[in-house]
């Protein structure tokens, strides 16, 4: 079982690398709507759920809000928009709320020092196994504040992907933190008003 962990982490930190290195041997995308996030917004098939605003997909497995800020150059270019969806992975790998949320008050920061004008969209953490519910609510409480204060639009997610117990529906996920397609379908209706609100230049 330990070689299978071990093997396991080995493969997630080779298609971490793999996938930030060809994000480094690109242009920063410019005049672009951006998801930048980790496995959540990576697993999304952004220009096929979106293709009227050509979207670029940012997202990285098992990022964290300081490997966020660590590749903006990658990812931040006078976009048309961004889409942030960051914290999960801090808060599963022992970080308190308020820890989480102090680092992601500096990159929202950061994004609107680079993209001043760009509509701004920070999404709330998602929720996951039942067990993070509370966690996950005491960070969203603060979220929803970092993004007022980053002149950005707070997205919340929480109805729509929740069940009664503050976990991720189990018809959204078959791993209790990623979402299946119905999952994503959920989440897209979220956004659809907020993309579709969006004057882009053609």
């Amino acid at each position: 079982m330990l070689i299978y962990k071990l093997g396991r982490r080995y493969m997630l930190r080779t298609s971490i690398a793999m996938r930030a290195s060809q994000f480094a041997e690109l242009p920063a995308p410019t005049g672009r709507v951006v998801f930048f996030g980790d496995s959540i917004t990576e697993g999304g098939l952004w220009d096929e759920w979106f293709p009227q605003v050509r979207p670029v997909n940012r997202g990285i497995g098992g990022n964290t809000v300081d490997d966020l800020r660590a590749r903006l150059d990658t990812a931040i270019d006078a976009p048309a928009a961004v889409f942030l969806l960051v914290g999960t992975n801090d808060l599963g790998l022992g970080q308190t709320p308020g820890q989480v949320a102090e680092n992601l008050r500096g990159l929202v920061a950061e994004i609107r020092e680079r993209a001043p004008h760009a509509p701004l969209f920070v999404q709330s953490v998602m929720p996951r196994r039942v067990k993070f519910a509370e966690r996950i609510r005491e960070l969203n409480s603060v979220v929803r504040e970092i993004a007022a204060q980053g002149d950005a639009v707070y997205i919340d997610l929480w109805p729509a992907l929740a069940d009664v117990n503050g976990a991720l529906r189990q018809e959204f996920t078959r791993d209790g933190l990623h979402l299946s397609g119905a999952g994503y379908a959920a989440w897209i209706e979220v956004l659809r008003p907020r993309i579709a609100a969006l004057r882009l230049e053609r």
